[in-house]
């Protein structure tokens, strides 16, 4: 039944026009970072790797956080437009109401992977790393969407305000966000740690070893634990707890 609920909100967000204007907007930002890429004539081989690399974090730290944004508004969005009671009259668990909700999430972040690759394949065909690039933004993106929408998701339904479940979910993006500007962060020990605990951080860094550095994909392989165990985790709580959050009143055990 979760296919159902995530048929009908993927309908509500891409044919309502939510997600078109998002997309729309992701696009723009794709474009001027490319044609400021691509008209650098400096640009040997290893700068050209370092420019995809660039487009890849671009893509998956935006992409991420839109689909965070969508996934805010899940349960508490459905409260505060009072459309959250027919749903829960509907003959769907509300481990599939979940379920759905977090899918429909995530057709925004294929719809911005579908997006990148046109510029991937632009800033990348000299040096043959577009596929590559492609597939990484493909499996570890879809590793940190699937954690973070998720977490969104479960701050949404503990909230009664859509505000506070999207701030409380920018807020959580931010924070992990903001390490990743460090460059020196990596190179001790502590920071290596940091970074390794840092489902965003990890993925970034894991990515640019094997894109800029040219390292194979299994030798910083550990780096995508944090994601993969995010994520997981995430799935687990949101499908073991779903009858209790899943409420009129936000909050677990609320009545």
């Amino acid at each position: 039944m979760s296919t159902v609920i995530a048929e009908q909100e993927s309908r509500d967000l891409w044919i309502g026009g939510r997600g078109p204007l998002l997309l729309f907007a992701f696009s723009v930002l794709l474009s001027a970072m490319t044609y400021l890429a691509a008209t650098n004539r400096a640009m040997n081989f290893l700068e050209q790797r370092e420019a995809v690399n660039l487009t890849v974090q671009v893509s998956l730290s935006v992409g991420v956080l839109l689909t965070l944004v969508v996934s805010a508004d899940t349960i508490s969005g459905e409260r505060e437009r009072g459309t959250l009671e027919a749903l829960l009259l509907t003959p769907v668990s509300r481990r599939s109401i979940v379920s759905g909700k977090l899918l429909a999430a995530l057709t925004m972040w294929l719809a911005c992977l579908v997006v990148t690759v046109p510029y991937l394949w632009v800033l990348g065909r000299g040096v043959a790393v577009a596929g590559q690039a492609a597939l990484l933004t493909l499996i570890v993106g879809t590793l940190v969407a699937a954690g973070l929408g998720g977490l969104a998701l479960l701050i949404s339904a503990c909230t009664n305000s859509n505000k506070t479940s999207l701030a409380f979910s920018l807020l959580l993006l931010l924070v992990l966000f903001a390490p990743t500007q460090l460059p020196a962060l990596p190179r001790t020990g502590f920071g290596d740690v940091l970074v390794r605990i840092n489902p965003i951080g990890s993925a970034l860094h894991y990515i640019s070893q094997i894109l800029v550095n040219r390292r194979s994909w299994t030798y910083d392989l550990g780096y995508l634990l944090s994601p993969a165990l995010l994520a997981v985790l995430v799935a687990g709580v949101l499908i073991v707890t779903a009858p209790r959050i899943v409420q009129l009143t936000g909050g677990v055990g609320s009545k």
